[in-house]
C-alpha cells in the first residue's frame, strides 16, 4: 500500500513525487499556502472563478476545455479551501499517461506547460485580468457567498464557527465576504496573485506511473521562482485550553431546525493521541454504526441525520443534526449522553475494532485515487507530521480502549448553536 514520497526543494519551491503503479492516469497538483486573514480572503476566494476562465493562450473558458480535450480529456480544478487556519488555493490537472496511449510521447510535457501557463500566465489586460471576466466572476462569488444563507446546514455550520471561534483565525470565511466585493479592484486583485504566488509556501505535487528523475527534471525547469518567501510561514493560533459552553439560538424559516455543538479537543493531526481522537470521533458519530446515529436517529427517531467530524488542524470536533424545532432539549439531551457514554468507556471491545476497521477501510479508499493520495501527503505539510501510510494503518490498529477513553476525557463542550423555526418551540 505504500508509496514512497521523493521530495526536494527547488527554486523556493517543495516539489513532491509520487510514483506508483496503480494509477493509469497523472495528477499534478500546484498548492499555496498563506494564513487566513480577514484583509486578502475574499481576494484569495475570487482567484479560482477568475483563473479558470482562460490563459494568455487559451483566452477564453471554450479555449482552454478544447487545449484539455486535446490532451485526451485531461481535466482541471481550481479551488480554495480552509484547513486550520491556513487558507490554500489548489490547481489540479489530471491527465491520462501517455504510457497507455498509442504514439504520442509529449503529452507530459504538454500537461505540464498547460498547467504553469494556467498558474502564471492568466489572461489579463493592462494592469488587471480581463475586465467583464473580472465583473462577472465577482458577480458569480457574489451570489454563491448570499446562497450559503438558503443552505441551511451550511448556514448553521457557519454561525457554529463564527460564535465559538470569534476572534480566532478560524472564524474567517473561506469563501470570502460580501462587502468586500464592491470595493475590490481589478488591478488590486492582479497584483495580489502575483505578490502571492511569489511569497506563498509553494508545493506541486505529481502522482502516477513516472520516472521521478525525469519529471522532477521537467518541473523544476517549467516552475521557478525567485527567494523572495515570506519569512514568517503560517503559525496556527495557540489551541484555547480551558473553555465554558455557550448557547445561541436564532431563529430563520427553516421546517427542519439544525442543531449544531462545537467541541474542543486541543488533539491535533502532529499529536500523539490523533489516532485515538479519530477512533474516538469514529464511534461517537463518524459512521451509521456510532452512538449518535444509532441512539438518536435509529432508536429514538430524533434527528433526520446526525454526525460527527473532525478538524485536523484546529483541534475541533463539531456534531451537526437535523431535527424537528420541538425536539431541541430532548435531542440535546442524548447527544451530551452519547459523549458522556464514550467518556465513561461504555462501549465494547467489538464496536473498537469494528470501528478501526472501516477508518482504515475509508483511508483506503481515499488512497484509491490519485487527489486522494495529494490530499493526503499535503495533510503531512500542513499537520507538520511525516508517516506513511502503513504508518498510519499501523497508528489506528494499536489504538486501545483506554486511550480512547482519555481523548474522551479531554473532548470539552464549547458552543450549542440551533437553528429553528420563526416562533419554534425551542426554550431559551
Amino acid at each position: 500500500m505504500s508509496v514512497k514520497e521523493i521530495r526536494q526543494n527547488e527554486n523556493n519551491i517543495q516539489f513532491h513525487m509520487l510514483p506508483n503503479k496503480k494509477h493509469k492516469t497523472l495528477t499534478f497538483a500546484v498548492k499555496f499556502r498563506a494564513p487566513l486573514e480577514r484583509e486578502t480572503v475574499t481576494k484569495r476566494a475570487l482567484l479560482p472563478y477568475v483563473l479558470k476562465q482562460g490563459t494568455a493562450s487559451f483566452p477564453t473558458r471554450k479555449e482552454l476545455q478544447e487545449e484539455l480535450a486535446e490532451l485526451y480529456g485531461a481535466v482541471l480544478s481550481i479551488g480554495g479551501s480552509k484547513k486550520g487556519e491556513s487558507h490554500i488555493l489548489t490547481f489540479y490537472l489530471e491527465v491520462p499517461n501517455e504510457k497507455f496511449l498509442p504514439e504520442t510521447n509529449s503529452l507530459m510535457e504538454r500537461a505540464i506547460e498547460l498547467l504553469y501557463e494556467i498558474v502564471y500566465k492568466p489572461n489579463q489586460e493592462e494592469n488587471g485580468f480581463l475586465k467583464r471576466v473580472f465583473n462577472r466572476e465577482k458577480e458569480t462569488l457574489r451570489q454563491n457567498i448570499l446562497s450559503i444563507k438558503d443552505d441551511k446546514a451550511s448556514y448553521a455550520n457557519m454561525r457554529l464557527m463564527d460564535e465559538m471561534c470569534s476572534g480566532e483565525r478560524y472564524s474567517i470565511h473561506a469563501q470570502g465576504y460580501e462587502e468586500d466585493l464592491s470595493e475590490l479592484s481589478n488591478q488590486e486583485l492582479l497584483t495580489y496573485y502575483q505578490n502571492l504566488r511569489q511569497e506563498d509556501e509553494m508545493d506541486v505535487y505529481v502522482s502516477g506511473d513516472f520516472d521521478a528523475k525525469q519529471m522532477l527534471d521537467l518541473l523544476t525547469r517549467q516552475f521557478k521562482r525567485s527567494s523572495k518567501k515570506k519569512e514568517a510561514s503560517v503559525k496556527d493560533d495557540a489551541p484555547v485550553q480551558s473553555v465554558p459552553s455557550k448557547e445561541l439560538i436564532e431563529e430563520d424559516q427553516v421546517q427542519q431546525a439544525k442543531l449544531n455543538i462545537g467541541y474542543r479537543t486541543n488533539i491535533l493531526y502532529r499529536d500523539e493521541k490523533y489516532p485515538a481522537l479519530q477512533v474516538f470521533n469514529g464511534m461517537f458519530g463518524g459512521f451509521p454504526s456510532s452512538k449518535l446515529f444509532i441512539n438518536v436517529r435509529e432508536k429514538n427517531s430524533l434527528a433526520y441525520y446526525a454526525v460527527s467530524r473532525m478538524e485536523s488542524h484546529k483541534g475541533l470536533l463539531f456534531v451537526m443534526s437535523g431535527i424537528a424545532p420541538e425536539d431541541y432539549d430532548k435531542a440535546l439531551a442524548i447527544i451530551r449522553e452519547q459523549m458522556e457514554a464514550m467518556k465513561n468507556g461504555d462501549f465494547t471491545e467489538e464496536e473498537l475494532e469494528e470501528t478501526k476497521l472501516l477508518i482504515i477501510n475509508q483511508l483506503k479508499e481515499t488512497l484509491d485515487h490519485t487527489q486522494g493520495m495529494i490530499e493526503f501527503m499535503y495533510q503531512q505539510v500542513v499537520g507538520q507530521k511525516e508517516m506513511t501510510v502503513d504508518e498510519l494503518f499501523e497508528g489506528i490498529q494499536q489504538v486501545t480502549r483506554e486511550q480512547v477513553i482519555e481523548v474522551a476525557n479531554q473532548v470539552q463542550e464549547n458552543m450549542v448553536y440551533l437553528l429553528t423555526s420563526e416562533g419554534g418551540e425551542a426554550d431559551e
